[in-house]
This record gives structure tokens, sequence and C-alpha cells, in this order.
């Protein structure tokens, strides 16, 4: 009976071993088949010999391809050259200028893909009809090709494709569309494939813009929450109506600049999937946001204790980094112009996402781009009174003004005007959280209540840059190490102020 037994678990441990070795090998044949195809392409010169560390490229745990972005890179070949049938995890595939020939049929077999940009190439021939398999295909941009043919109707998605499609079956009929779009007013829309199905749809989910679907105001318009068919939650910003919507100019140029704020990507930016231009309204589709926006939160008691002073500092970074990359990381530098607490979102982990970036520039676009004035009361930058030019250290001044506005639990008014050198920082720190124990979370207020001040001087020259704020938690650690009951506010930050441009300058 022992050897019986002992038999019994050699077999099951030889079976189990027998499995882990097949799914290992399946597992590393896998793996070595994408490394293989992305070789095949030539279009890497990499050193390295992980894949996963080469540039625009990105993997999971398993080192299996989920994104492949090479916008803008200047590939050459076709996109036949990459074997799409080698990377079963593949999520975002973006494949840009100067690729030629066909879209593969292969595509299809990306079962798993959600975002498909081959736009801004010399691609030809018919939009293969297996496009229509991708039943998870959130995105799709195929503009400024020679392609031919419509999207198919197999796609399980009537909605923000962000298509930007005006490819119909040649560049004269595109023409003639597009003509139609803007003079008889109809439909203009850069995201589905038939712009008149997403306007119905968003009709019918607001009950044509019904005052119970708003949940938000603005100077520019008014924001309203729809649920399309497949049971995706966007935000719809509709503009107040105005005349200079009916220009075809205007309409040129607010197409362009929307395609240029749609391509923004970062962590902290909500996502702007679009916009329709129909004769009876305009608007925006922007990606969901469950909490809301930051101002509303500071405005209630319960939801402000929940929001204690980790989820407060990761907010605040969360903003700079964002305001960071507008300022420094886009191709055209983009300055929002109106930062406020009213435009900064939280979805439903807490996390900041700045809204609203590009509108001023998107519906002004007859004026330079540094004379547009815009912003709210409150948080906007002294110098503008005077110099009537806006830059980049307006919104550095605004983000100082949220900074407060987060830390006190509501606006800075009062403080700055006072200017009381013997306000101590706990006294003005917002009092419906628990007040924060550990040293490093203490630290860190410390340190983001001086930036703020360094943020809100008078004299736009000497304040930091975006970029110097954000990469605070390098620059700062030398700050001295206190309790908040020693700290006073006033006369402590503003001698530290200096420090802190000190160190930036250097």
């Amino acid at each position: 009976m022992v050897f019986s037994s002992s038999i019994s678990e050699m077999l099951t441990m030889i079976l189990w071993a027998t499995y882990f070795f097949l799914y290992v090998a399946a597992s590393r044949s896998g793996v070595q088949l994408e490394l293989e195809a992305l070789l095949n392409t030539g279009w890497f010169t990499n050193s390295s010999s992980d894949h996963c560390l080469w540039s625009g490229i990105t993997c999971n745990a398993s080192r299996s391809v989920t994104e492949i972005q090479l916008y803008r890179y200047y590939l050459n070949g076709e996109p036949g050259q990459l074997n799409l049938s080698c990377f079963p995890n593949l999520k975002v595939l973006r494949l840009g200028y100067g690729l030629h020939g066909n879209i593969p049929s292969q595509i299809g077999a990306l079962s798993k893909l959600e975002l498909l940009d081959l736009s801004t190439n010399h691609l030809t021939g018919s939009i293969p009809t297996e496009i229509g398999n991708l039943k998870n295909l959130f995105s799709l941009y195929l503009n400024k090709n020679n392609l031919i043919g419509h999207i198919p109707s197999a796609l399980g998605f009537a909605m923000m494709i962000l298509v930007f499609l005006f490819l119909f079956k040649r560049k004269s009929e595109t023409t003639k569309v597009n003509a139609r779009a803007v003079e008889g007013r109809d439909v203009f829309s850069i995201w589905n494939y038939d712009g008149r199905i997403v306007y119905e749809d968003v009709v019918k989910a607001t009950e044509d813009f019904d005052i119970k679907y708003c949940i938000g105001r603005g100077g520019y318009g008014n924001v309203y929450k729809a649920q399309l068919p497949s049971g995706k939650i966007i935000a719809l910003k509709k503009f107040h109506h105005s005349e200079i919507f009916e220009e075809p100019l205007f309409l040129k140029s607010f197409e362009n600049e929307a395609h240029v704020l749609s391509e923004i990507r970062h962590r902290n930016i909500v996502k702007l999937y679009g916009f329709c231009i129909h004769k009876k309204c305009m608007f925006l589709v922007y990606e969901y946001m469950e909490k809301g926006s930051l101002s509303r939160i500071l405005r209630n008691d319960v939801e402000a204790v929940e929001l204690d002073w980790i989820r407060r500092l990761r907010i605040i970074k969360g903003i700079a980094h964002a305001l960071a990359y507008l300022h420094h990381n886009c191709t055209s530098p983009i300055i929002h112009r109106d930062i406020s607490c009213n435009n900064i979102l939280l979805n439903s982990e807490s996390e900041a996402f700045v809204a609203d970036f590009g509108l001023a520039r998107l519906l002004h676009s007859d004026s330079s781009n540094r004379s547009i004035i815009a912003g709210t009361y409150g948080y906007m930058a002294p110098e503008l009174a005077y110099t009537m030019i806006v830059t980049e250290k307006c919104d550095v001044y605004s983000f100082g003004v949220v900074t407060l506005e987060i830390l006190m639990g509501r606006h800075p008014a009062e403080l700055l005007s006072s200017f009381d050198q013997n306000i101590m920082l706990i006294d003005v720190l917002d009092p419906r959280p628990n007040p924060p124990e550990d040293q490093m979370v203490v630290q860190d207020i410390a340190i983001i209540s001086t930036i703020a001040f360094a943020c809100l001087l008078s004299d736009p020259r000497p304040r930091p840059t975006m970029k110097h704020v954000s990469q605070f938690q390098n620059l700062f650690r030398r700050f001295p190490s206190q309790s908040l009951e020693t700290i006073s506010w006033l006369m402590k930050l503003i001698v530290n102020d200096r420090y802190m441009i000190d160190v930036c300058d250097s």
C-alpha cells in the first residue's frame, strides 16, 4: 500500500511538472514569437535583448506586448511587415508617418485591441472588413491616408471611435461631404463613422439635454452625463450657442484644434474623445469622472473628511504633473488659462484629472495664442490686469491658489490678504480630515506649502516652472524636518520661497 501510494504521488508530481513545463514553454514561445515579429519589421535598432525595454513597446507582467506606439517614428515599409497574428494581448497599435500599402487583413486577429491609429501615412486600398471583428475597439484613427470604403457596420460600438474620418470614397467626395456639413449644418463629426448615429444616441441618452442630466455649468457651456446604448458613460460639454459656430473658417480651425487636443494622453488629464457639430448644437465628448469636481468635494463635509492628507497630496502632485506635461511635453505648449478647483475632477479612486484644457484656444482660434484671456476670478494671475499676455506662469499662479485651497479646504483669499506672520501652519490646514501623523506626510505638506507661496509671487519671473514644481520630491528632501505645530505659516514660507527658487535655479 505504501509503495502504491508513493507511485501515485510520484505520478501526480510528474503530471504537475509536465503541465508547468508545457505552460512555461508555451508562454516563452509566445514571447519569443512577439520578439521575432518585432525584429522582422526592421523598425527597431536596439542594443537590449529585452523587447519590453524598447522605445514604443509596453509589456504586461508576463512580458507579452500590450502596446506598440510608433506614431511619428517615420517608419518605412508596409503595415504587413508586422506579423499581427503574433500579438494576442495587444491593446494599443499606433503606426505613423511613412507607411504605404494596404491595411492587412490580419488586423482582425487582434481580439483585445482597444485603440488603432494608422493615421498620417500613405495607405491605399480598401478598409478591410476584418476591422469589424474588433469587438473591443474603442478608438480608431485612419485619417490622412488614401483609403476607400466604409467602417464595417459589424463593429460593436456606435459611439466614440474618434475616427476623424472624412475618407469616404475618394478625396473629391470627401471635399463634397465636408462642404455639405459646413453649409447645410447637418452633421460634422470626428468621432464616429456616422455622426448622425452619434447625435441621436446622445439626444436619447440625455433626453435632448434635459436639465436632470446636467452635472456642471461653466462659462463656455454645461456638462451632461450620458449613458450610451453600449453602457459606456461619457461626459458631454455642450457649448452655449454662438454665431461664430456658423462660420466655415471657425469650423475648420475648431476641427484642427480638437484633433490636436484629442491626441493628448496623460494619466492626470481628462481624455477628450472627440466632438460633434450639429445644426442644433455643438459638444465635446470627455471621459466621465465619477466623483465630479474637487470644488464640490471640498464643500461637502463628509467627502472632505474622506479626502485625507495622503489623498490631498496625491491630488496636488497629479495636477502638477498634468500641467508640467501641457507646458513642457506637448509638441506645441498648451496653457490651460483656467486652473481652478472646478476644473480638477476626481475619479472613483480620488485621483486628480485636469479638465477643460485648451478650451480658450479651441473657441478663439482667430486670436493670438498668448492674448486669449480666460480664467476664474480668484485664481487669475495679477499681471494679466496690465500685460494682457498669457504665459505658462499664469497657470503656475493658479496652481498655487488651488494648492492652498486643497490644504486649507477653502479658498485662501482671506489668508493671502492678511499677511499675519504669526499664523501657524497647523491652524490654517483643513480641520476636517484627521491631522497628519506620518512625518513624511508632514514634511510633504510643508514643502508643498512653500511651493504654493513661490507660485503666488506677484512678479511672475521668479515663480517656478511647472516642471520644477512637479519635481519637488527630488528637489526638496533637504527641507528641514519639523512638526506642524512649530511651523509659522507665512513667515517660514516666505523665507523658504527664496530657498526653493535658489534650488530651482541651481
